[in-house]
């Protein structure tokens, strides 16, 4: 079973080809989990609309497999957290921005 920090390692390898950055590096991963041969995480891409966020999350899943004794792995993606029109208005509006 691998231990979480070699977990972060393998993330540590997914490169956000626009950036140069991993992914985790960026931020972009939450919520991990590894247990028992089971590794789940959260992957947010940069924006609800990433052209990448798809191929990125098959990567970090590729990547989770190539980790010994990985038996079962969960990428969730997600686009909570982003900010939608009305929430970028109000923070402009507040000054927030």
């Amino acid at each position: 079973m691998p231990e979480k920090d070699e977990v972060v390692e393998k993330l540590k390898q997914v490169i956000d080809p626009e950036t140069g950055t991993s992914v985790y590096e960026m931020g972009l991963i939450s919520d991990i989990e590894v247990e028992d041969g089971s590794v789940s995480l959260t992957f947010t891409p940069t924006s609800p609309f990433c052209p990448l966020g798809v191929q990125l999350a098959v990567r970090i899943k590729k990547n989770l497999v190539e980790l010994e004794g990985v038996e079962e792995d969960d990428v969730d993606i997600t686009v909570e957290g982003h900010l939608n029109a009305e929430q970028i208005n109000e923070k402009l509006s507040s000054g927030e921005l």
